[in-house]
């Protein structure tokens, strides 16, 4: 089984990512992955994990059954699949991931001073959101 989870991370926003203040995806008929994961961990900040927010984000696009999401999760993490590290919120939008010791996650504001703290912060390990373009 594979999982897409951090522990006790930062991931900062892209090298690349063009937003100086951290932006809410726009709403839209049919929700982006930007705008799923926005509203998963901005609706209970460090209850899910990240394997929770990739999970659920897949099968509300794919329109899975609440009653088959368990055998489908399972399905789904039987290969690997890309971490928040490739999501929209720090690539384009400017919103820092932090993964407690338990693995769960909380958007943080590139421009807050929560950010900053996390940021210089060496008791974390740390990574950035993936580059939009090559370098």
């Amino acid at each position: 089984m594979h999982t897409t989870d951090y522990v006790s991370t930062f991931i900062e926003v892209a090298e690349d990512c063009p937003a100086a203040t951290a932006q809410v995806p726009p709403a839209t008929d049919s929700p982006t992955i930007a705008r799923l994961h926005w509203e998963l961990i901005s609706a209970r900040p460090y209850a899910l994990t990240s394997d929770d927010v990739v999970f659920e984000t897949h099968a509300r696009r794919a329109g899975i059954a609440p009653q088959e999401r368990e055998r489908a999760r399972a399905e789904f993490f039987s290969k690997g699949q890309p971490c928040l590290r490739s999501s929209p919120l720090g690539k384009r939008y400017g919103w820092g991931v932090h993964a407690d010791a338990d693995g769960r996650v909380a958007l943080v504001p590139v421009e807050s001073a929560d950010y900053a703290r996390l940021r210089d912060d060496p008791a974390l390990a740390h990574t950035r959101a993936m580059r939009s373009r090559r370098a």
